[in-house]
């Protein structure tokens, strides 16, 4: 079975400044390796910056599966109406009787699909699938009465990984919140050089001192916050230029770099030692008195403060100097240490959590994979 033979591409010709619809999507909007397509954009508010292309109109439960960068694994169900670009390939069953909506957004979810994708990409840069190759690609379609099954599991299984995900952004709020109730209505504040000695400079180091320091990791560029690593030796093999800066436990990081609204990223109170931070990565260095995880969130909740001090047009740009005029709350030891217990209460259960949406995640990923 080809997927032409049961699938249509949803074309269209939508005018974007004259229709009723509120939403569109884009590449940013799609997450990896997700049943559901939940992020939108207000189609009125970014009337300027859309392509021409923004003409092709999807319903509750089409799926879409991004064209570009097949290696992200971008497609999934929507269940609101909008518009997507070309780039975005609208897929509707031809009839549910035969190919269930539900059923095709968990069939694309397969490595089978993806490595297909992956082995039928063109472009030498900017890789993509046309509609010609997806369309043809070839699947076993079990009976609908299966197709309901496998679906049911892994719509169920996903819906109760949804709910661990409210409960961890629930968490994150409920400290949020907490933080604002303690220190939000504090008229004395400092800037972050009073709390901490702040820096962006860095030494050279090469492969054989490396090695003798018996530092076996390091955080780099756009790994910072989400993994440390790789390992350094890694790193130190791809260049002999690579400038890096030793932390000390309790260092705040905060990356000087692509600064903006949306991609923020979030300072990391960072507790262990021998790792080597390379690229852009400003070291906050607590003082005496001052408690790390206090001073990360202080840091992290004046989003509005950071922004209007970064710099550039194409690569937002945060200064060490313009870091250090940053205001937050002054607060007493036995307070900050009474936040960071609720913190650390926090993050143990947004841990348990996350140990639970992976196991869900391998779950579905089993289901898909073991049926498709």
């Amino acid at each position: 079975m080809k997927l032409t033979d049961v699938v249509n591409r949803i074309n269209g010709n939508v005018d974007r400044f004259t229709t009723d619809l509120k939403y569109y999507i884009g590449g940013e909007h799609f997450d990896s390796n997700e049943l559901e397509i939940t992020k939108k954009g207000d189609l009125k508010e970014n009337l300027g910056k859309l392509g021409f292309k923004f003409h092709f109109a999807f319903q509750d439960r089409d799926v879409i599966f991004m064209a570009r960068n097949p290696h992200l694994r971008k497609a999934g169900m929507v269940h609101f109406s909008g518009l997507c670009s070309d780039a975005s390939y609208i897929l509707r069953s031809k009839d549910e009787n035969v190919i269930t909506q539900e059923f095709l957004a968990v069939m694309l979810q397969s490595d089978c699909f993806w490595d297909y994708c992956e082995s039928h990409k063109v472009g030498s840069v900017n890789f993509a699938n046309n509609w010609s190759s997806i369309a043809n690609y070839e699947f076993d379609l079990p009976p609908i009465e299966t197709q309901i099954e496998i679906a049911k599991k892994v719509w169920a299984a996903y819906e109760v990984k949804q709910s661990y995900l409210r409960m961890i952004a629930a968490t994150e709020e409920m400290v949020k919140s907490q933080f604002v109730e303690m220190f939000g209505n504090k008229t004395t504040k400092s800037t972050l050089d009073e709390f901490a000695e702040v820096w962006l400079k860095g030494q050279p180091f090469k492969k054989d001192s490396i090695s003798s320091t018996g530092i076996t990791k390091c955080i780099h560029y756009g790994e910072l916050f989400t993994k440390y690593g790789p390992i350094i030796d890694e790193v130190i093999s791809s260049t002999d230029d690579i400038v890096f800066r030793p932390s000390t436990s309790g260092d705040i990081l905060f990356p000087a770099s692509d600064v903006t609204p949306d991609g923020l990223a979030r300072c990391s109170a960072l507790m262990c030692d021998n790792i080597l931070l390379g690229g852009d990565i400003i070291i906050l260095r607590p003082k005496q008195n001052i408690v790390p995880e206090y001073l990360s969130w202080a840091i992290n909740m004046q989003k509005e403060q950071l922004l209007k001090r970064v710099t550039g047009s194409i690569v937002r740009h945060m200064s060490a100097k313009g870091l250090k005029t940053v205001a937050i709350p002054t607060a007493s030891i036995d307070d900050q240490k009474h936040f960071v217990d609720i913190v650390r209460q926090a993050d143990k259960s947004v841990f348990e959590l996350k140990k639970s949406v992976a196991a869900i995640d391998g779950v579905i990923k089993s289901l898909v994979n073991e049926k498709l």
